[in-house]
């Protein structure tokens, strides 16, 4: 009987870069944003007082985010400020990924020109999840807030109701104030809509409300500091590199949601961090087995882009890599829940593609995994990887699938299996160009294998996705 044993070495909520060599993100050019990213607290500090003024330390102490600030009494919720101290974001977008490496209270603004026959009328304002905490205002006054009493309000889109007295014709401010605990912050990108309306109008009618906002730092939370260990390489000095004298086999990885903001770098990201790791071990290249990203947040009515599912993509793409190999889990995740609660089927499918690979069973170790496509007429025929004993429907016919033209617009599609092939069409779409399938951050989605294993989502056009800028 051999000695088995695992060394657990992990840290929760954390990027890839700081489980990469110095060395490695010093060699590429595109790493070079990550290097810029200056965590030190006493450095953020200086800069960001240098730009804002004098910041105060945020009360640490949830509960009075909604107390009295003198901000309001100072008008950055109204019409008249200052805005030589005030800089420009592009929302809905996580402040960090603007450059704002911080977290505490921060203020957005926007002014927006309504039309007379809007004047007096009772409006709805819709905003993506804001994370953590937010206090709205329209032209000055409140007009909702979320914070405590919501169970993941990081992941709810808000929804808040402008009494008509308020509104005018032409020039309105709309300001909300922004509270991060600690990780992502502010109001971010999701498939939900950022826009006013009528109350009783359509969506047809709304005013879109994405684009560049105003930004100002109220306060940096006592807690900023507390991302020291996403710097680059700082978890791999602390956390690799001390054990990589210790034998070893293989290696198992479930990571990624820090990193879905920026999923085109990961393609090149984790390759790379896998490569330092074997580098460091100097035994060739051990077995590294991955987990994809599970299905997770609110379901989307419609096809849509989705920076979650590019990052399953640069996942997918790693195992161009030798002796590597990754579990789908896209049927197991919580909508409400970032880390699912089912274990078991995680390391199920792991221990799958182990067996298979390192110990000799003859079993088949993975779902369906897209190979090529074909377009025949108003359709499109998929061939896969893996099919096992066969393709499969789970529960009912064929869900999960989108199909387009060239003028990318993607719509859903009818899908049926036909033998060890998918065919995918729509009546909307005469002369389709491209495929989708679970291709969101929560996608309802069910072929399988008849070893039970589900396909992994894929797309077969490689049109930029939302993800493809960020650095």
């Amino acid at each position: 009987i051999k000695n088995i044993g695992l060394i657990n070495t992990s840290w929760g909520g954390t990027p890839a870069e700081a489980w990469t060599t110095l060395e490695t993100l010093k060699s590429d050019p595109d790493y070079a944003p990550i290097l810029q990213r200056d965590t030190n607290p006493d450095d953020i500090r200086a800069k960001l007082e240098a730009k804002f003024g004098k910041l105060v330390t945020a009360e640490t102490d949830r509960g009075k985010l909604f107390g009295d600030t003198r901000m309001v009494t100072e008008g950055w919720a109204g019409a008249e400020v200052d805005a030589a101290k005030w800089e420009t974001m592009e929302l809905p977008k996580a402040w960090e990924q603007a450059g704002l490496e911080i977290d505490g209270l921060v203020w957005f603004r926007k002014q927006i020109d309504l039309p007379q026959d809007w004047a007096g009328k009772d409006l709805t304002l819709e905003l993506t999840p804001i994370d953590d905490y937010d206090i709205a205002y329209f032209n000055g006054q409140k007009i909702g807030q979320m914070g405590l009493d919501t169970n993941n309000s990081w992941q709810t889109p808000r929804v808040y109701s402008i009494p008509g007295s308020l509104v005018k014709a032409g020039q309105n401010i709309i300001a909300v104030r922004v509270f991060d605990t600690g990780g992502g912050g502010g109001i971010t990108p999701t498939n939900d809509p950022m826009r006013i309306r009528p109350k009783d109008a359509s969506a047809e009618q709304a005013r879109d409300l994405k684009g560049p906002w105003q930004y100002r730092i109220e306060a940096i939370s006592a807690i900023a500091s507390s991302g020291e260990q996403n710097n680059p390489a700082r978890l791999y000095n602390a956390m690799i590199d001390p054990i990589v004298k210790a034998p070893i086999k293989g290696a198992i990885w479930y990571q990624g949601e820090s990193n879905a903001g920026r999923a085109y770098q990961y393609r090149k990201l984790f390759a790379d961090m896998i490569r330092d790791w074997r580098r460091a071990w100097k035994v060739g290249d051990f077995s590294f087995y991955f987990v994809q990203l599970a299905n997770f947040m609110d379901q989307q009515p419609q096809p849509g882009d989705s920076a979650w599912a590019e990052l399953r993509e640069a996942q997918t793409m790693t195992l161009s890599l030798k002796n590597t190999g990754m579990a789908v889990i896209i049927d197991v995740g919580d909508a409400k829940d970032i880390h699912p609660r089912d274990k078991q089927t995680v390391g199920y499918r792991l221990a799958q593609i182990a067996l298979a690979r390192d110990y000799g069973r003859k079993i088949e170790y993975s779902g369906p995994m897209y190979k090529s496509m074909k377009v025949e007429g108003s359709a499109i025929r998929l061939s896969f990887d893996h099919i096992g004993g066969g393709l499969m429907a789970k529960d009912g016919d064929l869900v999960g699938f989108s199909i387009a033209g060239s003028d990318k617009k993607f719509v859903w599609a009818k899908a049926r299996i036909d033998g060890d092939s998918v065919v995918v069409s729509s009546e909307q779409v005469a002369q389709p160009a491209a495929v989708r399938y679970a291709w969101a951050d929560n996608p309802q989605c069910n072929l399988y294998n008849k070893e039970g294993l589900p396909a992994s989502p894929f797309r077969t056009d490689d049109w930029p996705g939302v993800t493809a800028e960020n650095k």
